[in-house]
This record gives C-alpha cells, sequence and structure tokens, in this order.
C-alpha cells in the first residue's frame, strides 16, 4: 500500500497486505489527547479503535464518529483534529500520505455506486450478549463467516483482541451504527448487504452460499 519511503518517521504497529495500522490521537479541549489505533483500508476506509481508556466499548469508529468521542464534534475538521507521530512531532492526517487511498475513494464516489460489507453482530451461546465483527477486510470477512458457522460460538472465540463474557456488551445505541456508506445507521440496502463475492466468500468453504458462489464463478 505505502513504500517505505512514504511512511518513513512513522510507528507503524501493524501491516497486511490490505491495511495498515498505526498510533494515532484526537486532541479534546477539555480532556487532552484521546488515543487511539487507526488502520487504513487499501478500500480508501478508515476504522479507528479508540484507547481513551482501558476497557473503552466504543469499539470500531469512524473518524467522524472518533472526533465526537474526542469531544470535537463542533469542528467537523477530522483530518485536521486526528494526528500521528512522526519523527516525534504532531502531524495531522491531512498533512500525511495516509488519506492517499480515502482520498482516491471520494472522487470517485460522487455520481457512482461503492459498496461495502456491513457490520454484522453474532449472539454469543454463553452469556447471550451481541459481538460485533466489521468485514472491511478478506480477513474480517473470514473470522465473522467462520464464527457464523460454529453453533457453539462464544465470546472467547473471538478472533481479534482478548474478549471473555464478563465484557460489557455494546450498547443498544451503538449498534444501529452498521458501516454503511450511504447512511451510518442503515438497516439493510444495495450498498451494504452482499450475496457473495471474493471477500466474503471463500473455496475452502463447504457451506452452501460458497459453494453457490465458487460455482458460479467458474461456470
Amino acid at each position: 500500500m505505502f513504500t517505505e519511503e512514504e511512511i518513513r518517521g512513522i510507528n507503524v504497529l501493524k501491516r497486511g497486505d490490505d491495511y495498515i495500522e498505526i498510533f494515532c490521537c484526537c486532541t479534546s479541549p477539555r480532556h487532552g489527547d484521546f488515543a487511539a489505533k487507526l488502520r487504513v483500508l487499501a478500500s480508501g476506509e478508515l476504522e479507528i479503535t479508540c484507547e481513551c481508556q482501558p476497557g473503552c466499548l466504543e469499539g470500531k469508529l469512524t473518524p467522524i464518529e472518533f472526533e465526537k468521542h474526542a469531544g470535537r464534534e463542533t469542528c467537523r475538521k477530522w483530518k485536521n483534529n486526528i494526528w500521528i507521530f512522526i519523527d516525534g512531532n504532531k502531524v495531522p492526517l491531512v498533512s500525511t500520505v495516509l488519506l492517499k487511498y480515502h482520498n482516491q475513494s471520494s472522487k470517485h464516489a460522487y455520481g457512482t455506486h461503492r459498496f461495502c460489507h456491513r457490520d454484522e453482530f453474532i449472539i454469543c451461546t454463553e452469556c447471550k450478549k451481541e459481538r460485533r465483527f466489521c468485514r472491511h477486510s478478506v480477513e474480517e470477512c473470514k473470522s465473522y463467516h467462520d464464527a457464523l458457522l460454529n453453533t457453539n460460538w462464544k465470546c472467547a472465540d473471538i478472533p481479534f483482541g482478548k474478549f471473555s463474557c464478563d465484557d460489557k456488551e455494546e450498547r443498544k445505541s451503538r449498534r444501529v451504527y452498521r458501516g454503511c456508506l450511504r447512511s451510518s445507521t442503515c438497516e439493510g440496502c444495495s450498498s451494504c448487504v452482499c450475496f457473495g463475492c471474493q471477500i466474503c466468500c471463500f473455496s475452502s468453504c463447504s457451506c452452501q452460499t460458497c459453494i453457490d458462489f465458487t460455482k458460479t464463478t467458474k461456470a
């Protein structure tokens, strides 16, 4: 996604084929710096996991939602308000290369049909709490797909982070946000509901959905 020269001086936390994850912050005028992890996806999407305090229950946030969480919602200038460290200096996202894919996707969004896989929830068979699965990459879609097929799925099986049935359930007011590109509170539309594609279906899986998709693509 980025060359070594482009990300020189940036503290990269994690790097994959279709994403890069770095430390970021948004400074609240009342509460100081809100720390978080920013994941930049090749699709242009930006995911932020807030770490303002241990056990923050906000989950995955968009830049606008993170800006609001940090108390800067009146500004509506998240590209300037969210910053990262480069060689020890605070640099706003707008002045970095990290928005390259986001800006490209935004340019092509007007007048075109963009699609994303909406977030889904699975209920733990033990505590009956709903747990969110983001599906913005092949890896995340596979995690959700495997969990969906597991009839005895429980919180401890979540592949990312450390979860247990003792962890609080995401607030109901937050669960309405599913990551649709058209509307943040969408209940399901042609922009976020997928019935099978190369990102969410797998040739190695024997479920009927994956089998049907594999047969169709080979036909």
